[in-house]
């Protein structure tokens, strides 16, 4: 069985373990980097960037993800998360994992108030919409070339991307009941579309 690891120092880890075993796959909560070892992939998951990335530094985390990244490791990143794996970040006083070549604006939509909740396109997992959650969101600004963006706002502006093996959302799959893009990144982390959904 695959086993995927979830950054578990601040934000919604608890949601996306759940995510995980509704599919049938088993988590690990992730805070020291011993932790990381026998991992088939991993989720950094949203909270607040800042915080996130300064305890990753704090527990040495910041250079084994790196370097997981660099060697084709499975990484889903939900907003913070987003955040945190972009190569360039417009408002994070934080040097980000740079693993992606995404640019990212933070907190792109406004304050905590201006949060909302739309309904994407998302071709990667088929119809119907996907009913996205965006917290103090972030968006992608630029894509380099190797970077497929998954989903836009009616505006075209990115909300979701996939460079290789990593998979980056602006918005919280795991505060909502679809399972689709968990099950989506569970398909990269096997190498094939995961069919162990519960």
């Amino acid at each position: 069985m695959k086993k995927v690891g979830v950054l578990a120092q601040q934000g919604a880890f608890a949601e996306h373990m759940g995510m995980l075993g509704r599919l049938g796959v088993e988590s690990v909560a992730v805070s020291l980097p011993k932790e990381l070892e026998g991992l088939d992939g991993l989720i950094i998951p949203g909270g607040e960037s800042t915080s996130i990335g300064k305890l990753m530094r704090d527990y040495d985390l910041v250079e084994p993800v790196r370097r997981l990244a660099e060697q084709g490791f499975p990484i889903m990143g939900t907003c913070a998360g987003m955040i945190l794996l972009a190569k360039r970040v417009s408002g994070l006083n934080l040097e980000p994992l740079g693993v992606m070549d995404i640019n990212v604006r933070r907190n792109a939509f406004g304050r905590q108030v201006d949060s909302f909740e739309t309904d994407l396109e998302i071709p990667a997992i088929g119809s119907p919409s996907f009913h996205a959650v965006f917290i103090r969101a972030p968006y992608i600004e630029a894509a380099g070339d190797g970077v497929h963006i998954l989903a836009r706002l009616p505006n075209d502006i990115g909300v979701a991307a996939k460079q290789g093996n990593m998979v980056a959302l602006a918005f919280h799959p795991e505060l909502t009941n679809d399972l689709r893009l968990h099950d989506y990144f569970c398909g990269i982390v096997c190498g094939e579309r995961y069919v162990g959904r519960k």
